[in-house]
């Protein structure tokens, strides 16, 4: 199982002086992905609540300051050979898919075809209210963003024509490193989420679940795939574990020891929330790598 680590982009850590020496030191140890995730504002008032979180705590406070995705995945490009760059998860709905396609492209050549594009919807309706994108229809805008992705990724001339965005057929001269482009994993944790995930992704950009409740989510993508026509053993799980504050290396490398038995393809952790900086979060990281690797 491959082991990934987020790279340094939110709170304390989002330093961008940080972003190519921790890149370039993490795949020295290592490493095989580097990730990073998708927050555009933190709200005074939030209409809705973090996962497991109170109105008095309504999300980490850590997400008040948060490095643009796709700028950090850049940089690290730059500064690596060989980590695979992936999003959990970039939210497509916020984006026009035309312009979408064309960054993902670009960072997909940059990189010589190493990155992965982990899609989902996000769970904060503020966000989308202040990109003038429609909450209700969330589900509906990633359907089609991803018809707009496999069209300019797979045809020389492309044009679109659906419920929420109009492309004329056009030449796209800009190619993916790799035909049929860069592989999509799609987020979520509900069954429709995990249908979507069987129906239209290379795999699943999941996080860190009781075991019983992982494998029956990951049961309806496989049975989804197989109904829509599709090798389900195809399907590839990537786990995100958020660690928390004062856990250790030990522990850390436990949990991907756990991952890793459940038979995910890959792991990474997230030390940003329990963690003072990106020199920290790179010890703790790699310590608890050379645990996993020592058995």
């Amino acid at each position: 199982m491959d082991i990934g680590i987020a790279l340094p982009q939110y709170g304390d850590h989002a330093r961008p002086e940080w972003i190519v020496p921790f890149a370039r030191q993490a795949e020295e140890a290592g490493f095989g992905w580097l990730w990073v995730g998708d927050r555009s504002l933190a709200p005074v008032s939030p209409g809705d609540l973090y996962p497991g979180r109170t109105a008095q705590d309504p999300y980490p406070a850590g997400f008040r300051t948060f490095l643009d995705p796709l700028t950090v995945l850049t940089a690290a490009a730059g500064a690596t050979t060989r980590a695979r760059l992936a999003t959990s998860t970039l939210n497509a709905p916020w984006y026009p898919p035309l312009l979408l396609a064309r960054t993902l492209t670009t960072l997909d050549a940059l990189s010589a075809g190493r990155l992965v594009a982990g899609l989902g919807l996000g769970w904060l309706r503020d966000e989308y209210t202040a990109v003038n994108a429609d909450f209700a229809r969330r589900g509906a805008l990633l359907e089609e963003a991803l018809d707009v992705l496999h069209g300019y990724w797979t045809q020389e001339v492309f044009g679109h024509e659906g419920p929420h965005w109009s492309i004329p057929a056009s030449y796209v001269g800009l190619r993916p490193a790799r035909p049929g482009g860069p592989p999509v994993l799609l987020g979520g944790l509900s069954p429709a989420a995990m249908r979507r995930v069987g129906r239209r992704a290379d795999g699943w950009a999941g996080v860190l679940l009781p075991p019983d409740a992982e494998a029956a989510l990951w049961d309806v993508a496989r049975r989804a795939a197989e109904g829509a026509g599709r090798d389900p053993g195809a399907l590839t799980r990537h786990i995100r574990h958020n660690v928390r504050p004062g856990t250790g290396a030990d522990a850390i490398a436990s949990v991907l020891d756990g991952v890793r038995a459940s038979g995910a393809d890959s792991a990474f952790i997230d030390l940003q929330q329990c963690t003072a900086g990106p020199a920290e979060a790179l010890e703790l990281g790699i310590a608890a790598l050379e645990r996993v690797r020592a058995g």
